[in-house]
Order: structure tokens, then C-alpha cells, then sequence
């Protein structure tokens, strides 16, 4: 199995549906996002026109913040059973050579005060104890952070014996993928011919961004004009 996301642009709208599931399924950290919107307008006016590209992590079979990692000695970053490119906080070191190499610039940095979503306030995500929370929803100074493929949902699918539903089913599929009102998200298993990814990458023409990094990311893109050679 090779899980991956396919983001149709050319559907985008920029509502940022994915980015506000994203934030919540995950317990947001202020100033940390895991999926960002990335706006850009082309033309001359009156002939304008505006493109969506959500970024979140790649998690990239060549994943150059995990190379590093490991090189420097830290080994914070692995690799899960899906092939998810995972940090633990308990070795991370916030050491931000992640954030350096990363060609899509994906690590955050929590900084050294984890601030509150309202100053003076929290809400009752923040509330919930660290031992209630999944490992990737711990809020811990000084680490790197970054989206995980929803990756508790994924461990979710093994635990009730329903990873053939991973993309199709809610409850075992990434938030952003799953509220997307205007079918611009797809998320499954790239290796099975008849799956969505499959078709979706094969009819879409979809490409991975800045393949001349040779990163073999996990996320791929359908664009105006089909494939950027």
C-alpha cells in the first residue's frame, strides 16, 4: 500500500474548508499551521484570474528533513507503517535544520512559549491533557511540527481491522480530504489501479512540485494545463 493525496487546483476554490479541518482534527498550535493557502493572481486586468494551492507535508520518499535529521544525530524524524513522515517530540530538539532543507518549507517551529488560540483564554481543545492526546497532538515547546497524514486515523483504520476503508471512510481518512465541498481532495492507495489517487493522477495529469529536488513526494497536483514537464 502507497497512501498519497490528490489536490485538483483547477476545483480549488480557496475556501480553506481543509485548512480549518486541519486545524481543529489536530489540535492547532498558534503559529504553527500544518496546512497553509497559497494564493496567486495571474493576467492583466480586466483578464485576471486567481489560483489555490493548499501546501501541507509532501511526506516525501526521499524526505530531505529526515535525512538531515538523522545526519545531525538527533533521529526525531521516521518513517510510520504507511510510509508518513513522522517527528517525535521527545527527541526533537527544535533544532529547525528541517525547516532549512525542506524544499516546500512544510516544518513549523512551535517556538519556546506555546501560546493560546485566544490570549487570556483557552479553548476546549486546549484543555485536554497531554496524556489524552495522540503523541502528534502534544503541545511541547521548541519542536518542529507538521502534518502527519492525520496519522491517528490512520492508526485508527488498523485498530478496527479497516484499512481497505482508508480514503472512502471519515473516520479513517485525513481531515482536509474529507470536508473538501468541491471534490478538489482525494486521498488513498496509489498502488491500486482502481482506487481514486490512481485515476485521478493518470487523467489529471497530476504532478509532484519541484520534482527537480528528487524528493518523490506523496502528494500530487492536477494543474491548468495538465503536467509540468
Amino acid at each position: 500500500m502507497k497512501l498519497v493525496r490528490v489536490i485538483d487546483t483547477t476545483r480549488c476554490m480557496g475556501c480553506r474548508a481543509c485548512v480549518a479541518a486541519c486545524a481543529i482534527e489536530n489540535h492547532f498550535t498558534p503559529g504553527a499551521p500544518w496546512n497553509v493557502m497559497v494564493e496567486a493572481e495571474s493576467g492583466t486586468y480586466p483578464n485576471v484570474s486567481r489560483s489555490f494551492v493548499t501546501m501541507n507535508c509532501m511526506h516525501c520518499e526521499n524526505a530531505p528533513c529526515m535525512e538531515t535529521c538523522t545526519k545531525a544525530g538527533f533521529n526525531a524524524i521516521y518513517r510510520d507503517d504507511f510510509g508518513s513522515v513522522i517527528i517525535d517530540y521527545d527527541k526533537c530538539t527544535g533544532c529547525g535544520y528541517c525547516a532549512a532543507v525542506c524544499p516546500y518549507g512544510v516544518p513549523q517551529l512551535t517556538g519556546e512559549e506555546i501560546k493560546t488560540l485566544y490570549p487570556g483564554t483557552t479553548t476546549p481543545i486546549e484543555d485536554i491533557a497531554p496524556e489524552d492526546r495522540h503523541p502528534t497532538h502534544r503541545k511541547v515547546p521548541n519542536v518542529a511540527q507538521k502534518c502527519t497524514f492525520c496519522a491517528h486515523k490512520l492508526e485508527k483504520a488498523v485498530a478496527d481491522g479497516k484499512v481497505a476503508e482508508i480514503g472512502s471512510n471519515p473516520d479513517y481518512t485525513p481531515a482536509c480530504d474529507v470536508v473538501c465541498p468541491v471534490d478538489a481532495r482525494f486521498f488513498g492507495d496509489m498502488e491500486d489501479p482502481d482506487s481514486v489517487v490512481s485515476r485521478k493522477i493518470v487523467q489529471g495529469k497530476a504532478t509532484q512540485l519541484k520534482r527537480e529536488f528528487g524528493t518523490e513526494s506523496k502528494v500530487y497536483y492536477i494543474l491548468e494545463g495538465g503536467e509540468v514537464k
